[in-house]
């Protein structure tokens, strides 16, 4: 069952140098259960679009889609109100900084007894207080963290930052959410943690049958149980398609490129060996380049690349590249 189909999303932002569009037309469909990754450098527009899904953009910014649809409804056409219904409900995500997220004024315990609906607690006031209780330390455990008792009472100042970041995924399923987004959440993690939050949302998506979004800047990071899988790039889709097709044979050379680097950094490198990465660097929102925004790091590019490229499909991958990696090879 599709729950997210998103065709031609574009986000424009009035700046004091005119309007800059940061998001352009980019399309992602998500089903029922599925893990979905979405990997791109740093200012490549993965947060701005999982905001865009969560209904978090700046109201002053235009956004724009032949089709933002949840579960059958149309986001866009919805009021504030029913959009936040939406949200509160069906959705959650999981922030890069868990320190910055969680209140620091309230105990771990406050702050997940919030998240719970209050639908599902039921009885006298004694009886609620327990059920309570009982559901915060299911949701700790659900998680991975078996200390319960001294993890309620603390404070996220005294968590370090693999439990702060577990304690942030227990509010974000408490209410049970169709589809959780995950924003860069093991960044400047060590790797056992990391391993432990990544199995920790695959075990999510089958268990509870959640759809889950990745969001990450290393293709190398994403989870193995990725179905499909999305390159940005400054705001523009590179490629799309099943995650194991684009990893063993990209299309796109920005999708070689990061897979390049992915595999560098895993191997032992010589000493001052030049890592393989593209040449330039991201352009700023007030120098975005016109056609392909790639094209002036890209070493494929050729003068037709100043024209945006048309979308490619092929069997269930899509990609934009006038000089695409698979019509070479062939």
């Amino acid at each position: 069952m599709q729950l997210l189909d998103i065709r031609n999303l574009t986000v424009e932002m009035q700046t004091a140098h005119g309007i800059v569009r940061v998001l352009d037309k980019v399309n992602l469909q998500l089903t029922e259960g599925e893990i979905h990754s979405i990997v791109g450098e740093s200012g490549s527009g993965k947060s701005l679009l999982a905001k865009a899904i969560m209904g978090f953009i700046n109201p002053n910014w235009q956004v724009t889609a032949d089709r933002l649809w949840w579960n059958g409804q149309d986001l866009l056409a919805m009021t504030p109100k029913q959009r936040r219904q939406i949200t509160g409900r069906d959705m959650a995500m999981i922030f890069q900084d868990p320190n910055a997220y969680l209140d620091p004024n309230s105990t771990v315990e406050q702050q997940i007894v919030e998240a719970i609906p209050q639908g599902d607690v039921r009885g006298t006031f004694m009886r609620r207080r327990v059920d309570r209780k009982t559901r915060v330390k299911r949701l700790l455990h659900r998680v991975g963290i078996r200390d319960h008792e001294s993890i309620m009472e603390s404070y996220p100042f005294e968590l370090s930052q693999g439990i702060a970041q577990k304690v942030s995924i227990a509010i974000a399923i408490a209410h049970r959410p169709r589809l959780l987004i995950a924003d860069e959440p093991t960044t400047a993690m060590e790797p056992s943690t990391r391993l432990q939050i990544h199995r920790l949302l695959a075990r999510l998506a089958v268990s509870q049958k959640m759809s889950v979004v990745l969001i990450s800047q290393d293709v190398g990071s994403i989870l193995p149980e990725t179905k499909r899988l999305t390159l940005l790039y400054c705001g523009q889709l590179m490629e799309t398609g099943p995650a194991q097709d684009i990893l063993s044979e990209p299309a796109h050379p920005y999708t070689d490129s990061m897979l390049r680097m992915s595999l560098q950094t895993q191997q032992e490198l010589p000493h001052k060996a030049r890592l393989p990465t593209l040449p330039g660097s991201i352009p700023t929102l007030r120098h975005m380049p016109i056609g392909c925004r790639l094209g002036p790091r890209c070493p494929y590019a050729q003068k037709t690349c100043v024209k945006a490229p048309r979308a490619t499909h092929d069997r269930q991958r899509v990609y934009h590249c006038h000089f695409p990696l698979l019509d070479s090879s062939s």
